[in-house]
Order: C-alpha cells, then sequence, then structure tokens
C-alpha cells in the first residue's frame, strides 16, 4: 500500500493507494484534522470510493443476461489496491482495471480513474469510469467522506447543524433493516436551510436524499457557520453517521446510484438510479470539499 501527500498553502492532503481513499485533510495553518480517523469502535473507514454499487443488490445479487451476480454492500473498488497514475504537488490520480475477479463479480471491462486536484482551500474529486467492454455496462458509482463533528473536545454533536442550499425542507426515502430503500418518504423541515443533528437523526440509518434536492451541503458549528461544505451535481446524496452510537463525525455522500428496493426483481439494466455507458465512452463525475 503506498501513501501520498498532494498539498497547497492552505490544504494538506493525505491518500492511499488502497481503495484511492482520502485519509486526511488538513489545514496547514492551523493543523486542524477535518477528516475521521477511521477509528474501527465506530467505523473503520475515512472516504471509500463507492463502486461499482452504491448500497446494497436486494439479496446481495443481482441478474444480467441471464447470470447471477453478488457484490458486497458498496462494490468491490473500497478493498482494492489501486496504481498510482500521476501526481505533482497539488494533484493526483489513481487507478483500477477490471481482472478476473472483479469479472466474477460485475460482468464488465472497465477502467476507474480517481484524481484528487487542490485549488486553495478547495479538493476536487473527480471519477472517470471507462466502459473497455463490448457491451454497454451498468453500473453506480458514489462518495463517502466522513468529517469530524464536533470540532471541539467537550463540544456536543447535536449542538451542530447541517445546511443545505434548499428551502424549507429535504425529503428522505427511509432505509429498512435490510438495507434496502422503502416506499417511505420523510420529510425533514429546515430552518433557513439549517437541520440540527440531533442526538436520533441517524436512528434509522442514513438520509437518502434524491432528485438533486439539493447540491451543495455544509457542516456547520453551533453558531451556524460552516466549517466543510460538499458540492456535487450528483441525482442523490446521503447524510450519514453511525445508527446509536452518536460517532464524532458525519459523512456527505454524493451518489450515482442507490440501494436496491425491498421489493426489486429486475436486473441490473433495471435498477432505480444506475448508470448506464455505451463501450468505449467515459463517464466523468466529480465533487468538491471546501474548508
Amino acid at each position: 500500500m503506498g501513501v501520498y501527500t498532494i498539498k497547497n498553502n492552505e490544504l494538506a492532503v493525505l491518500l492511499t493507494t488502497h481503495g484511492a481513499e482520502l485519509k486526511s485533510l488538513k489545514d496547514c495553518r492551523t493543523r486542524r484534522e477535518y477528516m475521521w480517523n477511521a477509528n474501527p469502535l465506530y467505523w473503520k473507514r475515512t472516504a471509500p470510493v463507492l463502486f461499482p454499487l452504491v448500497g446494497n443488490y436486494r439479496n446481495k445479487e443481482v441478474r444480467h443476461n441471464g447470470h447471477v451476480y453478488s457484490l458486497p454492500q458498496h462494490g468491490f473498488a473500497r478493498d482494492m489496491e489501486f496504481e498510482l497514475m500521476s501526481v505533482t504537488q497539488n494533484e493526483i490520480w489513481f487507478f483500477l482495471e477490471s481482472n478476473m475477479d472483479t469479472i466474477r463479480q460485475f460482468p464488465f471491462h472497465f477502467r476507474l480513474e480517481i484524481g484528487y486536484r487542490l485549488e486553495g482551500r478547495r479538493l476536487e474529486v473527480v471519477w472517470n469510469v471507462h466502459n473497455r467492454d463490448g457491451e454497454t455496462m451498468y453500473f453506480s458509482i458514489g462518495g463517502h467522506p466522513a468529517f469530524v463533528c464536533p470540532l471541539q473536545e467537550g463540544e456536543k454533536q447535536s449542538d451542530y447543524y447541517i445546511s443545505f442550499d434548499t428551502g424549507k425542507e429535504v425529503v428522505s426515502r427511509m432505509i429498512g433493516a435490510d438495507g434496502l430503500a422503502s416506499d417511505t418518504l420523510r420529510p425533514y423541515p429546515l430552518d433557513n436551510g439549517f437541520l440540527q443533528i440531533v442526538d436520533d437523526l441517524f436512528d434509522d440509518d442514513a438520509l437518502v436524499i434524491e432528485n438533486h434536492q439539493a447540491q451543495r451541503v455544509s457542516l456547520c458549528t453551533p453558531d451556524k457557520k460552516p466549517y466543510v461544505t460538499v458540492s456535487f451535481d450528483a441525482p442523490v446524496f446521503g447524510v450519514w453517521s453511525v445508527p446509536h452510537k452518536t460517532a464524532p463525525f458525519v459523512c456527505i455522500e454524493p451518489w450515482y446510484g442507490r440501494c436496491d428496493r425491498a421489493d426489486f426483481s429486475g436486473t441490473l439494466q433495471e435498477r432505480e438510479w444506475g448508470n448506464s455507458l455505451a463501450p468505449g465512452k467515459v463517464f466523468t463525475a466529480e465533487y468538491t470539499i471546501e474548508i
């Protein structure tokens, strides 16, 4: 496993070839860390890339061209070793290519490129998915960055807020105990765009917010000042922390995909919020983290 650093005058970023994962994002002047430290007491990851699946297949299986394929939650990329593609002082790229093991789980030849680029106090995260197969590829991809919350020792997470660049409410699709999407929608009223992180906010799993309801989501201190903002154009995003544990982090997750519904019985091609990519084409998406 390789570990790399990119930095500028504002921020320093630590990344690893294992999962091409962002592991640390620090302010160069204050040395404040903004990323969760992957303590397994709560959650052993920091910012995994979800590919080629976001969430779960129903029964961990999906059908394609008459065959059944099985994948673990959130796919395999987060647990694979990427190769270094290029690195400069403020930009780095990793890549992962399909192999016999991935094809047994996901029946397509692909190349996944993940890039990180620093500009001022912004970190841009870019995904390029190349279809190297002879048929249309169906896949999902998403981010899962976990940010420290609360920031200061002695503070309570329940005094912090999430802000959304939207109106009076966001509506979340509820996730069942089986990790699958239900038909139940739960509205969360906002106070001038703010939602307080009350102790039981994540007890029913992630807030799963569909249909481009927001494109800019911030974590805010008790005085409602944003300290980290995630911006994206993804059609779905999640906001999550460990249920029932008051874990000291909150994830803001841009998704091009989502778990199956509990009653889904269709094919890979028919999955909700999935992406299709013609042979030889490239799917590109990105999101930014701003401190």
